[in-house]
C-alpha cells in the first residue's frame, strides 16, 4: 500500500495536535510485551519476551557513488530480546538487546548491509497515577533510561567503503529515551474495551562519522476489546485497530544538516495478543502507511510487522 504525500493533507497537523493529546517503538517501535503499556510489573514479578520487528521503507533517490549518508535500510528486521523486573511498587526496570538486520536496496547500486547486535536500552518505568472505579481502571506512568553504544558501527560495502551510520546496526552514540503511557479501561462502559497510549522519543547525540541521526518521537494508540477472558484469567485474547505518528528530525553531518532527511509518517494497522497459558502470552501486530512526507532525502516506512511471546515469573532479589 502506498501512502499519500502530506502537502496533499494540510488539515493533518491539526489531528497530529488531538493525537498527542488523546494519548508512547523505534523505532517504528511495535506492540511490546503486553497489551497495556502504563502498568508496571508487580514487584517480585519479571518477565523475558523476544520481539520481532519487521519494516520496510521507501527508496531514495538514484545516486552516483557511494550510499548517501542519510539513507536508511529499505528492509530490516529488529529481534529484541526484553528482560523486565518489578523491583519496587510502581516501579520496574527494563534491558532490551536488539539483534539488528539492515539492508539497503537501489536501483543503480547492489544490496548492502549486515546483522549484529544493536544499541541496548536500560530504562525504568514509574507509575504515577492509577484510579480504580466500577467502569475499570485508569493508570499513567512515564519511562526514561539511556540507549548506550554497543551496537556495531563498522559493516562496510563489497568495496570496504564503511557504510554510513544510519545503516549501522549500532550509531556510536549515548541516546536518551522518555516515554509517556496511558491505559484506560472500560472505555464508553464496557469493561473489556482498552484505550492504551504510548508516546515516547529518543533524544539523539553525535556517534561515530560525526553523525547525529535525527532525534524521533512516535505516538502509537491502540484500541483493544477482548472477545475472550477465562474466568480466573489465564486466558484471554485481546484484538484492535492501532494509529501510529512518526516524525524524524533530519539527520547532522560532521555539522552540517541534511536537508529534507526527516519526515512524517502516519500509520494505520491492527494488533492481538493471545494469553496461552497463566504468565504466557503472544501477540502480533501489523501496520502500513497511509499518509506521509515528500522530503527529498525521507524515506518513509511503508509497513511495519511484529510478532513475539511473552514469559512472566517471579524473581524476588530484595
Amino acid at each position: 500500500m502506498r501512502g499519500r504525500s502530506f502537502s496533499t493533507y494540510r488539515a493533518f497537523p491539526n489531528l497530529f495536535v488531538l493525537v498527542l493529546l488523546s494519548l508512547i517503538s523505534s523505532a517504528a517501535d511495535a506492540q511490546g510485551p503486553a497489551p497495556e503499556t502504563a502498568p508496571p510489573l508487580f514487584p517480585g514479578g519479571a518477565l523475558i519476551s523476544y520481539n520481532s520487528i519487521f519494516t520496510t521503507r521507501g527508496t531514495m533517490p538514484e545516486s552516483s557513488g557511494n550510499v548517501p549518508p542519510p539513507a536508511r535500510p529499505t528492509f530490516s528486521h529488529e529481534g529484541d530480546f526484553n528482560l523486565t523486573w518489578g523491583f519496587y511498587r510502581n516501579f520496574d526496570l527494563t534491558i532490551l538487546i536488539p539483534l539488528v538486520t539492515n539492508h539497503f536496496a537501489s536501483a543503480d547500486k547492489p544490496t548492502v548491509g549486515g546483522t549484529a547486535l544493536g544499541d541496548a536500552l536500560v530504562l525504568v518505568k514509574y507509575r504515577f497515577y492509577r484510579r480504580d472505579s466500577q467502569r475499570g481502571t485508569t493508570q499513567a506512568s512515564v519511562t526514561l533510561g539511556p540507549k548506550i553504544p554497543t551496537g556495531r558501527t563498522n559493516l562496510t560495502e563489497a568495496t570496504g567503503t564503511l557504510l554510513p551510520t544510519s545503516l549501522q546496526p549500532g550509531s556510536g552514540s549515548t541516546d536518551f529515551f522518555i516515554a509517556a503511557n496511558w491505559t484506560y479501561t472500560g472505555l464508553f462502559n464496557l469493561r473489556r474495551l482498552v484505550a492504551d497510549e504510548d508516546f515516547h522519543s529518543l533524544i539523539r547525540s553525535q556517534g561515530k562519522q560525526a553523525t547525529r541521526l535525527g532525534s524521533g518521537i512516535e505516538s502509537r494508540f491502540w484500541l483493544s476489546y477482548r472477545p475472550y477472558e477465562a474466568k480466573d484469567v489465564t486466558r484471554e485474547w485481546f484484538i484492535g485497530p492501532a494509529l501510529a505518528w512518526l516524525h524524524s528530525q533530519d539527520d547532522r553531518i560532521a555539522g552540517v544538516n541534511q536537508h529534507a532527511s526527516g519526515g512524517d509518517v502516519l500509520l494505520a494497522g491492527a494488533a492481538t495478543y493471545f494469553g496461552v497459558r497463566p504468565g504466557t502470552h503472544v501477540w502480533l501486530g501489523m501496520d502500513w502507511d497511509i499518509v506521509h512526507s515528500n522530503g527529498e532525502m525521507f524515506q518513509p516506512i511503508r509497513r511495519h510487522i511484529s510478532f513475539g511471546i511473552t514469559q512472566q515469573f517471579k524473581f524476588h532479589v530484595f
